[in-house]
């Protein structure tokens, strides 16, 4: 426990459940479904619209070994050498190997992929795959089936919900037990203003934290709201350092900021190339795979090209796919194209990388616990391990299914005691502990400090020069009165501002300590790969007095979430396969 939280007005209302979700992603909405098949009041809570989640923006698909030939040991194969030697084997197996079943039990929820003539499933490939093993769903609207599928799930399962709420901060007891979270509800609904959710069991579904950085393929909701609630709650991060940068993101012009249209994987992967200005292929002899290589090689091969030919952006070139291709195919992205002025069918689409997907996140065991007793963490708010220090193009939507399962497993299996309500802790607002917030200009302040040092090439001066600032955004807030400067008043625009600072301040902490290049960390003042020194993690908490404390892991394997607990157990396997619909079965 560190005693931090964000200034707020204390809860004007308050709702018990036994589990609450924070997100309504395909991790959330999984682990909601799950729990509340198993008779547990289960409460969502989304900072957007049920359908708002980021899973909708996934274009190419969910890989999983589902094709003739192809195995969970290949899949596991190809993800290892992604992850760049830091894949926790163990959690990587469980993805692969229930990853297909959760698939078929996601399609048994509604969704509907792509079939081949025949009626099986239409799959693809994408970087650092062998194999076709990538499902897609209207073309290049993969996200928007799954989400599509799971928001119709949930509201036949009348589930509750709560729209357009930013989480705040953890509720604990005086042990550092979780009892559920505040949060503040934009807009008029049945709740408003600052409340309580009481749950003994609360899962951090929140996405990612792309709007760090100044371009990203992130929606504007992605502040790291829940790594930042994690770390005031005292739970610990890994890995944070690992930001993947899409190798592919339309590029809109210099300096252009925000979210940035995605050029998926899968257009490379139906055989689209990378070329420069004269239309030469430069991957062809740095990677077998030429431009199906896995992320960061691609990342780094076309930023490379860039800062060679003095280019603001490479191309890629899908012009050999006709109208037809591109219409039937990718949709999606056609139409983004078109809308800024560019048609694929007859010229080369300008792209760039951009921040895309944090690999790291909160730290958590194979059932998706965290260091914080009762606090979960699913999807690409986590760390599992899965990912190492690059995510295989296509497993996030994977890794979202099977840990949410495993989540609800867990706490189907062992729910926490509930507390009395007499026991229940309510933040005060004002009270010491709370953090002096941000004004909303500081958001654009952060992102391009961020861009500037922490983007996708770094050094030990950039590092240096980024965190020196972010401190002094830190000490101003400070130093301004107990709510920060006169004018960040309590609000979401000042909560999302100082959520990325803190996100920041962490990521730049970790960057600086790892000395090497690996996976999608590239420090050009240390261009290789150390597995003596670096074949490791690194785990970082806030101390009491909001610094980030960083720790380097004895090996590459993560330490257990609590000290003595025993090895990770598997799910029941009733649970598992039970539809994510299906009713509560009558207890004996």
């Amino acid at each position: 426990m560190t005693g931090i939280r964000l200034t707020a007005p204390a809860p004007g209302w308050a709702i018990d459940a036994d589990v609450v979700v924070v997100g309504s992603g395909v991790a959330g909405l999984t682990t909601a479904l799950r729990c509340a098949a198993a008779g547990l009041t289960t409460v969502v809570v989304t900072k957007a619209r049920l359908d708002d989640g980021s899973t909708r923006w996934a274009q190419g698909g969910i890989a999983a070994a589902l094709g003739e030939g192809d195995t969970p040991e290949q899949h596991l194969d190809d993800t290892l050498v992604a992850g760049a030697g830091l894949c926790d084997e163990t959690a990587v197996r469980a993805l692969v190997t229930e990853g297909p079943d959760a698939v078929r039990r996601l399609i048994d929820t509604g969704a509907h992929f792509d079939t081949t003539d025949t009626g099986a499933i239409a799959l693809t490939r994408e970087g650092g795959h062998h194999r076709r093993r990538i499902a897609h769903a209207g073309g290049d609207a993969t996200g928007a089936e799954i989400s599509r599928a799971l928001v119709g799930a949930v509201r036949s399962a009348a589930l509750r919900i709560i729209e357009n709420a930013l989480v705040l901060d953890l509720l604990t007891d005086a042990e550092g037990r979780t009892e559920g979270v505040t949060l503040h509800v934009m807009g008029e609904g049945q709740h408003d203003g600052v409340g309580a959710v009481r749950a003994p069991a609360v899962v951090l579904a929140t996405g990612g934290m792309g709007q760090v950085f100044s371009a990203t393929t992130n929606p504007p909701v992605s502040t790291g709201d829940g790594v930042a609630l994690a770390l005031r709650a005292g739970a610990e991060v890994s890995d944070l350092e690992f930001v993947q940068f899409h190798p592919t993101v339309l590029f809109l012009g210099a300096g252009s900021e925000g979210q940035q249209p995605l050029v998926s994987e899968a257009v490379r992967g139906e055989g689209a190339h990378l070329v420069d200005a004269s239309g030469t292929r430069f991957m062809l002899g740095q990677h077998e795979l030429a431009e199906l290589a896995p992320r960061d090689i691609v990342a780094k091969a076309i930023t490379r090209q860039m800062h060679l030919q003095g280019a603001e952006h490479m191309y890629l070139d899908a012009r050999h796919f006709g109208a037809a291709m591109w219409e039937r195919r990718f949709p999606t992205i056609l139409a983004a194209c078109r809308a800024h002025g560019i048609d694929p069918v007859t010229r080369p689409i300008p792209v760039a990388p951009a921040a895309h997907y944090a690999s790291g996140g909160v730290r958590t065991d194979l059932r998706g616990r965290t260091t914080v007793p009762g606090l979960y963490a699913c999807g690409e708010v986590a760390c599992t391990g899965v990912h190492g220090a690059n995510r295989l193009a296509s497993n996030s939507l994977l890794e979202g299914l099977v840990f949410a399962e495993r989540i609800a497993a867990d706490i189907v299996d062992g729910p926490a005691a509930e507390p009395d309500a007499a026991s229940r802790s309510t933040p005060v607002a004002g009270a010491a502990g709370t953090v002096a917030l941000l004004t909303a200009e500081s958001r654009t302040a952060i992102q391009r400090i961020m861009t500037r040092g922490a983007g996708v090439i770094r050094s030990a001066r950039s590092l240096a020069a980024a965190a020196d600032e972010l401190e002094a955004l830190q000490r101003t807030a400070a130093s301004s009165g107990a709510e920060g400067p006169k004018d960040a008043v309590p609000g979401v625009e000042a909560w999302e501002a100082t959520n990325l600072l803190l996100v920041s301040r962490v990521l730049v902490a970790a960057a600086r300590e790892r000395e090497e290049t690996r996976g999608c960390h590239w420090r050009e003042d240390r261009p290789d790969r150390d597995d003596t020194a670096w074949r490791r993690h690194l785990v970082v908490r806030i101390a009491p007095d909001r610094q980030p404390v960083v720790r380097t892991t004895d090996s590459a394997a993560f330490p257990p979430v609590r000290p003595g607990d025993p090895a990770d157990a598997a799910p029941s396997a009733e649970l598992r396969n039970r539809p994510a619909d299906a009713p509560e079965e009558p207890q004996p």
